[in-house]
């Protein structure tokens, strides 16, 4: 379903910057394109444009191509992949990539997918020009995440030497060494991934010790892998309940049995007909949209003016995160005066 919206976004995204190019397309239509995912492909778009005039204004002859299939099969056989967005000038190479998904920001920093294809556009971008500088861009209007990273063509050369080809070799006859991380969420083998199991359980060394008896350092262990063990044990159970369900697996210690479930009407229509005939109309409950909706049912400027001076934005639930974390850390005095006062103020 991800991945269909995803391209579906993609299908926009294209014939919007095909159109700007004054090139023949034909809009797609498709069931994703709500008003929050056509939104977001605005942004890009209205991104790309900017880099594209940016071109423009440097470079007399730019090169620009949308959806460009890019080859790196100098360094591992069969190695291709289609960019998003590629602009060439006399200076430098660039390489956008679209990201619709909400779930987890990705950086363009030492990314290998942006890496592979770069080496693939310096390839074809250097029998024209003597680039300077390639520049790869990750754009996330979703989560409000751009990230911009730059490497010499030099460099990035010779990664593909160094990284990308002997790991290709190795992947391609099937050895190599298994790594878990962040991105096993996204393996079809996550499940059953023996590598990704030893890593998790490695937390067993603390012997599910109290946590005020571990030392910092083993607190900062676990709580670094925490949430990635929390949805390394989801999946291992959803993986285990979907073989027992559909599949007759029969787990050691484990059964199948019907779970809760709440009561339903029939149909609601004939629950109207009978409920009035027997004397009871008032039987329906009327709420406000929520702010979302509504600022999408208004359009943001209206929403502004409108609505404007009654939305506020409360504290958020404070919470421990990765040093990583973009967000700026809270003084947690400061936090705890601040609760208070919204506190007192709502008579809490």
């Amino acid at each position: 379903m991800y991945a269909a919206e995803g391209t579906a976004g993609h299908a926009l995204a294209e014939h919007l910057i095909r159109k700007y190019l004054k090139k023949r397309t034909t809009r797609p239509t498709s069931d994703f394109y709500t008003d929050e995912l056509v939104e977001a492909v605005d942004e890009y778009v209205a991104f790309v444009i900017s880099e594209i005039e940016d071109a423009r204004r440097a470079c007399a002859n730019p090169i620009i191509i949308v959806e460009q299939r890019v080859d790196a099969s100098e360094y591992v056989d069969n190695c291709f992949g289609t960019a998003d967005m590629v602009i060439i000038t006399d200076k430098y190479a660039h390489v956008i990539d679209l990201k619709l998904g909400k779930g987890v920001e990705v950086s363009a920093v030492e990314n290998p997918q942006l890496m592979i294809y770069g080496l693939g556009v310096l390839n074809m971008a250097e029998a024209i020009y003597d680039i300077e500088i390639v520049r790869m861009t990750i754009f996330q209007p979703r989560i409000s995440n751009s990230s911009t990273w730059e490497i010499s063509p030099e460099d990035l050369k010779r990664w593909g030497n160094d990284v990308l080809r002997p790991a290709g070799a190795q992947a391609l006859i099937g050895a190599g060494e298994f790594s878990a991380g962040s991105w096993c969420r996204f393996c079809k083998a996550r499940n059953q991934c023996r590598a990704r199991a030893e890593a998790f359980l490695e937390l067993a060394k603390h012997d599910f010790s109290r946590p005020a008896l571990l030392s910092d350092e083993e607190i900062a262990d676990v709580i670094a892998k925490a949430d990635d063990l929390a949805k390394w044990a989801s999946d291992v159970y959803a993986f285990a309940q979907d073989q027992a369900i559909n599949h007759g697996k029969r787990w050691p210690g484990f059964k199948v049995v019907e779970g809760k479930s709440n009561r339903k009407f029939t149909n609601e229509a004939d629950v109207v007909k009978a409920a009035a005939a027997a004397g009871y109309t008032d039987i329906y409950k009327k709420s406000l949209i929520g702010i979302t909706e509504m600022e999408r049912l208004m359009g943001k400027e209206q929403f502004r003016s409108v609505l404007g001076p009654y939305v506020y934005k409360p504290h958020g639930k404070l919470t421990l995160v990765s040093e990583s974390d973009k967000r700026e850390p809270v003084s947690t005095d400061t936090a705890q005066m601040d609760f208070m006062e919204v506190d007192e103020n709502e008579g809490i």
